[in-house]
């Protein structure tokens, strides 16, 4: 059973109780904060689909990456305290609005108060949208409860996740747990031109390290064939915060065309590509408790 009293629910397994107020990496207390609440347009068309994506931001995160894009939620942890009863409230009025599913964002260190919210299912498919760096165990408690996995597969550079996220184990932390999420969902199942269950597999491209890049693409070749995942490569990285060389730029055209052309090389023709230009601030959210 999952709870906040000795917190183990992600990979860094801080061990604090967070009911008596006692913070670890994510610097959350066990009381949901949500940021925002709101049908979202800037996932992959299977996600969001002509009606939105019902996505719902969660404040803090267990990883600590100094690019984020959401850091005034990650990082500096705003957003509303509610509880499990009105984040169902969320989801049923989300649907009720009329979008396509619902999309939880950075979710893992909430999952004791959100799994009440979970049952009965609701008649959406459930998104579970997150860093790549999860336990298996704890994602075995979801089994059954989410339909479709959207994590990030950011780093096979160990020290590169090291340095830019104080994730030195994240490689092998997220391969695992990446095979976990495709275990419980299976093959990729599309409907009417949604994605119904499944696991979309993104990757940032990150400006200066193209090699990181290829290695993510290896070990997706290497661990599945067509049909099994969607891949989405995203070119979208904007630099955030005072970030040092080389992620004070964004991507090159040359270094996104390596990577373009190293993952049809590998055959990962299941999924999505972002244009070159798609790197903008318009993909970040405002972050005003839309829908809370």
């Amino acid at each position: 059973m999952l709870d906040y009293t000795h917190c183990t629910l992600c990979p860094r397994r801080c061990g604090v109780d967070r009911s008596r107020g006692q913070l670890g990496f994510c610097k959350m207390p066990g009381q949901l904060r949500v940021a925002r609440a709101a049908a979202h347009y800037w996932e992959e068309p299977v996600i969001s689909g002509s009606f939105g994506s019902g996505t719902v931001f969660f404040s803090g995160c267990t990883l600590g990456c100094v690019f984020c894009q959401n850091q005034h939620i990650s990082h500096e942890n705003f957003g509303k305290e509610i509880t499990s009863t009105h984040l169902r409230e969320i989801f049923e009025q989300l649907i009720d609005d009329g979008v396509q599913n619902i999309n939880l964002v950075t979710p893992t260190h909430f999952l004791p108060s959100i799994l009440p919210a979970l049952t009965p299912k609701l008649p959406v498919p459930m998104v579970y949208n997150c860093g790549g760096y999860e336990s298996v165990e704890t994602l075995k408690e979801l089994e059954g409860l989410v339909d479709i996995y959207l994590p990030d597969f950011k780093y096979s550079d160990n020290r590169l996740a090291a340095k830019l996220s104080k994730a030195p184990d994240y490689f092998e932390t997220a391969s695992a747990a990446i095979l976990e999420m495709f275990r419980q969902t299976g093959p990729v199942v599309i409907a009417d031109d949604q994605m119904q269950k499944g696991v979309i597999l993104r990757h940032l491209i990150l400006p200066g390290f193209v090699d990181n890049s290829l290695g993510v693409l290896d070990w997706a070749a290497d661990h599945f064939q067509k049909g099994d995942i969607l891949f989405s490569l995203m070119s979208q990285y904007v630099p955030m915060g005072p970030v040092q060389p080389p992620l004070d730029r964004r991507v090159t055209e040359e270094e996104y065309d390596a990577v373009l052309s190293y993952l049809w090389f590998l055959g990962l023709e299941d999924g999505y590509t972002q244009d070159f230009q798609a790197a903008t601030e318009e993909f970040i959210p405002k972050w005003d408790l839309s829908g809370l």
